[in-house]
């Protein structure tokens, strides 16, 4: 009984989805759904990517959560649009709530919109928005064991960024095995260490980032 109620909403939710990817190729626009667990530094690293790239490309932020708008004040006070959705419970964003955002947003003066998902690493990764990746976060206090636990996240996601990498030292995270479980799960996503605190590691991630909106860019 619960597959054949399932099946029917995620069908539902990528026609949807598929709206939303065509909207963005009309404009160029290339898309990034953003998972992580709360506190893992979504936000912070959000803020990060756009230090590194707005004098580059003209940004604009979906934030999810559950409620409350403190993450889009965080990302207006940095110069970006942003679009705040509250699920009002739901543990994820769906395609007719980013449809919805993204009627909102100036499409035709956009290069890049980072989603952040509501933080959690199960009920986001079967939903597709309409996004051209999506990118999860583990911060080093979370503990090296979570791609065994959570499988899922990882194997849908194009990149893997550790992050709060200053804090190993406090931390006993062994980062080899958790690099191993990755590959093993995906050994196509590319991974990322990175300290939003320090800036170590976010060149390499923005310059990823660049070479994917250049390519998305020539396909439009």
């Amino acid at each position: 009984m619960e597959v054949k109620l399932k099946k029917p909403s995620l069908d539902f939710n990528d026609r949807f989805a598929e709206e939303n990817r065509a909207l963005m190729l009309k404009h160029g626009i290339y898309v990034l759904d953003l998972l992580a667990s709360p506190g893992a530094g979504k936000t912070s690293l959000i803020l990060a990517t756009i230090e590194a790239l707005a004098s580059r490309y003209r940004i604009a932020v979906i934030e999810g959560d559950i409620a409350g708008d403190v993450d889009a004040v965080k990302i207006k006070e940095a110069g970006v649009q942003a679009v705040q959705i509250n699920t009002g419970g739901a543990c994820h964003l769906e395609a007719t709530m980013v449809a919805r955002a993204l009627a909102s947003l100036e499409l035709e003066n956009l290069d890049l919109i980072i989603i952040e998902n509501v933080g959690n690493l199960v009920c986001p990764t079967d939903f597709d928005l309409g996004e051209d990746a999506k990118a999860m976060i583990l911060s080093v206090p979370e503990g090296h064991d979570k791609p065994l636990k959570y499988p899922g996240v990882f194997q849908a996601s194009k990149a893997v960024i550790l992050s709060k990498i200053d804090t190993r030292p406090s931390f006993n995270f062994d980062e080899r095995l958790f690099t191993r479980s990755v590959e093993q799960l995906n050994p196509h996503a590319v991974l990322f260490s990175m300290s939003a605190v320090t800036g170590e590691g976010v060149p390499a991630w923005a310059q990823w980032l660049s070479n994917q909106i250049e390519e998305k860019k020539t396909c439009s």
